[in-house]
């Protein structure tokens, strides 16, 4: 077996990370989860904390809350990736979001830090379906969204995971930028429609203007900065054509062909996450 690595997997409860966490365990790799739970913790709010956890640490994986897109990130990674060097840190892999000029900041700081470094850059997840803020409509069956015809190639949290750690732990990924998509485009009518097929539930989809969703979401009561983040998404890097690329980074790194988005719903839908709110229903 090659040497065991110690490797610091920030956001290792998260969507990417504690995928990313079990799969070095597996291989038999020292992890730390870096999570404000864990001991030694790790806060991206509190620096403080910082220090301890990087501390015996060869390499770090580095995903940001809530987006690298975010006012702060850039000084916090500029911070981080100080810190992780004066640490003797030997390597950083930082997950990135394809057509985001300011994550594409945060990049420059990990280029430059003199460590060696992969970033990956990924496209719209598919676990945002299910993990995250797209969730809840599903649930209710009506999803309304602004950029409604924006062609997207989702992309799967397990091939981000397999290239995340294909990047930690081989050399021949250093000083690489991989963009990571799924194989084919898709608009969130389609998406909706594909999951609504595969539990077989009526999901109605309603294309409204991106004012219209902000306005909703600060009704409701939704932190400020995700009413920011959202529409940033939305704005900049919905409005962004490479957004709409293919490319296929992720058969060049693992050598397989990247997870079809109807793979993953299909999956999904034998969890029953989709059905829950249903279920619940029933039982009233």
């Amino acid at each position: 077996m090659k040497n065991q690595d110690n490797i610091l997997v920030i956001g290792g409860t998260g969507k990417t990370g504690r995928k990313v966490a079990n799969k070095l365990i597996d291989l038999g790799h020292k992890v730390r989860i870096g999570s404000r739970s864990t001991m030694p913790a790790f806060d991206w709010d509190n620096s403080e904390t910082w220090t301890e956890a990087l501390q015996g640490m060869d390499k770090v994986y580095i995903t940001f809350q809530p987006d690298l897109a975010v006012p702060g990130a850039l000084e916090a990674i500029e911070k981080l990736t100080k810190k992780a060097k004066q640490s003797n840190v030997k390597k950083l892999v930082l997950l990135s979001g394809k057509g985001e000029r300011e994550a594409e900041l945060c990049e420059q700081v990990v280029i430059h830090s003199g460590m060696d470094y992969t970033i990956v850059r990924a496209s719209w997840f598919n676990q945002n379906f299910s993990e995250s803020f797209f969730l809840e409509p599903i649930l209710e069956g009506f999803v309304a969204l602004p950029q409604a015809d924006v062609k997207i190639p989702f992309v799967d949290t397990d091939d981000i995971a397999d290239v995340a750690v294909e990047a930690l732990l081989n050399e021949k990924h250093n000083g690489n930028i991989y963009q990571l998509t799924g194989p084919r485009l898709l608009t969130f009518r389609e998406v909706v429609a594909e999951i609504s097929e595969a539990i077989e539930k009526q999901i109605t989809f309603t294309s409204i203007s991106l004012a219209a969703y902000v306005k909703a979401m600060k009704d409701q009561g939704v932190p400020e900065n995700f009413v920011w983040l959202v529409e940033y998404l939305f704005s900049e890097v919905l409005g962004n054509p490479i957004i709409s690329e293919i490319t296929n980074d992720i058969e060049k790194v693992l050598g397989r062909k990247p997870k079809d988005f109807l793979d993953y719903v299909r999956e999904t839908a034998v969890t029953g996450v989709w059905n829950v709110k249903t279920e619940i229903l029933k039982t009233e």
